[in-house]
């Protein structure tokens, strides 16, 4: 059952004290999902939450959401193992049922086959979240990742040119003791 967080009425800007809760949501989230700590990242989550991955569709309620979980940590696991989910630049909308919550993420991974880490992805999020004994969870986390131009949630008229075709330089077809070393 939902709570009011508002007793007093829907305040114009997000309370401190919630915007620090609401903080700590999403780092509890970012640790356990990252960390494969099923039990800490499934609290993160209302009862009858919705679950909008990229990757994996929408999904309703915790057992569902447990599920899609379990599906990316074990059967991606070296796909997964050695992630990390960015998440900032909050902009908290306090609503008469909750709070639209909106960020930016990136996605960082290191590669445990060659020591090397990469951006993995990046994004935007557009969450729904609600007060429940009193602790904020998440009702809609819809993950919004950018891997064409139109997902990406611009604002302003798209004047970009076309992306430029790089050729390939030529391929150096004289003999190996002929080609110099000189890099210069």
């Amino acid at each position: 059952m939902a709570e009011n967080p508002w007793p007093d009425g829907v305040p114009e800007i997000m309370p401190a004290q919630d915007r620090t809760e609401i903080e700590e949501l999403y780092a509890r989230y970012a640790w356990g999902l990252d960390l494969a700590d099923e039990e800490q990242v499934l609290d993160t989550f209302a009862e009858d939450a919705e679950f909008d991955h990229l990757w994996q569709g929408k999904v309703n309620g915790r057992e569902a959401i447990r599920e899609n979980l379990r599906k990316l940590w074990f059967e991606r696991q070296h796909w997964w193992y050695g992630r990390q989910h960015l998440i900032n630049h909050f902009i908290m909308d306090p609503r008469k049922e909750g709070a639209r919550v909106r960020c930016f993420f990136q996605i960082i991974q290191w590669n445990a086959d060659y020591g090397t880490s990469f951006v993995m992805g990046i994004g935007t999020r557009d969450d729904r979240l609600v007060k429940r004994n009193g602790r904020w969870k998440y009702f809609r986390l819809h993950v919004n990742a950018w891997t064409s131009a139109d997902q990406v949630p611009w604002k302003a008229e798209r004047t970009m040119p076309p992306r430029p075709q790089h050729k390939s330089p030529p391929a150096d077809t004289r003999p190996f003791s002929e080609q110099t070393m000189d890099p210069w």
